[in-house]
């Protein structure tokens, strides 16, 4: 009975706010419309999207409404599709944030802390329940992943950096970190952890992902992730961004279970002529997002650019520079509508994918 409350009026506030339709199935028909055929136009849209301090992510949520991280002002926010701020959540730097298919947010940010007498911040990774706060961001409680409370602070947990979310169908996830220390076999800084629910339904980590190199400057690297993005599908592949030393520093992984056993393996390969998989293509790629039709789109801050692939890793568009937007941090797709975050001026800018068939 309170689930059901509580989805009418999810489902209510929706429909005033921006008149879409509440859906948990997306990841089989995808929630996001794309080009397939043809040239696309981006038609700019007006106003921008302002007031923010320093933002640096942007998503349309499994509940369609939008999260942005508002890191210089140490806030979450959650809008309708108008950009209307319907609530809030004080947040020390938020940087990169996610939503499961229990409508729980994932977020990285800082957590402040006394070692010995002296104030200490750190990395940290939260989990908001949005389902038990009513939809209401700012009422809705708050967890703290990592470092997992009650376990202390370790040297590992003041030199780590985490810097991407990835959600799955199944509400298993990956957090991706980056640090220094990389000579462990066992535990580089440089990783990938893997989470998935036990039978008591908690967030239980399971590892780090094996055979991903820490320090590799070619395929299968962690070296340096910027950011990670899953798909709306029944699937566990993803996408992740290098901020490393490599050469290809936007790489598509996808899960292959065969005879000799179960690994990720590249699924564009260098070789095979794609777009995305030239070398030195990228100069500081910072998030992707991904369309219903399987077009990508890559946001590289080192060159104020958004970049536009096909399923294939083609090339389709390429557009930025400081009329458009600078250090375009984070980006996400919506029902034709590009969205990128203006990390430098403050603002996300929006713009209509218009195709001419």
């Amino acid at each position: 009975m309170k689930k059901t409350f509580v989805l009418s009026v999810l489902a209510l506030i929706l429909f005033s706010g921006c008149g879409e339709k509440f859906d948990l199935s997306v990841f089989d028909s995808g929630k996001t419309g794309g080009n397939v055929t043809g040239d696309t136009v981006y038609i700019k849209l007006t106003p921008d999207w302002t007031g923010f301090n320093s933002p640096t992510d942007i998503i349309i949520g499994k509940d369609y409404f939008i999260y942005v991280t508002d890191t210089g002002n140490d806030r979450l926010l959650m809008l309708n599709q108008n950009g209307d701020q319907l609530s809030s959540k004080t947040l020390p730097k938020p940087l990169k944030v996610e939503q499961d298919y229990q409508l729980n947010l994932i977020v990285i940010g800082k957590f402040d802390t006394v070692l010995n007498g002296v104030p200490r911040t750190m990395d940290a990774v939260y989990k908001i329940d949005m389902v038990a706060g009513g939809h209401n961001l700012a009422s809705a409680p708050v967890t703290r992943l990592l470092p997992k409370p009650g376990s202390g602070v370790s040297d590992l947990d003041l030199r780590l950096s985490y810097t991407g979310v990835s959600v799955f169908y199944n509400n298993s996830f990956y957090i991706s970190r980056t640090g220094p220390n990389n000579t462990s076999v066992v535990n580089p800084d440089n990783s990938i952890l893997s989470y998935q629910k036990n039978a008591s339904r908690q967030d239980t980590l399971i590892g780090r992902l094996p055979a991903i190199d820490p320090n590799g400057t070619g395929i299968l690297s962690a070296n340096g992730i910027s950011s990670l993005v899953g798909f709306d599908k029944k699937n566990i592949d993803f996408i992740l961004t290098l901020s490393g030393d490599n050469s290809f520093r936007v790489q598509w992984l996808t899960y292959v279970v065969s005879s000799l056993g179960e690994q990720y393996e590249l699924k564009l390969s260098p070789s095979g002529g794609s777009d995305l998989m030239q070398i030195n293509k990228f100069t500081l790629p910072s998030d992707v997002a991904i369309d219903r039709s399987g077009n990508m789109y890559v946001a590289d801050i080192g060159k104020d650019s958004v970049y536009r692939f096909n399923s294939f890793g083609g090339q389709l568009q390429k557009f930025g520079g400081p009329e458009n937007f600078s250090q375009p941090s984070g980006l996400t797709h919506y029902d034709r509508v590009l969205f990128v975050v203006d990390k430098l001026n403050g603002k996300i800018v929006r713009y209509r994918l218009s195709t001419d068939n």
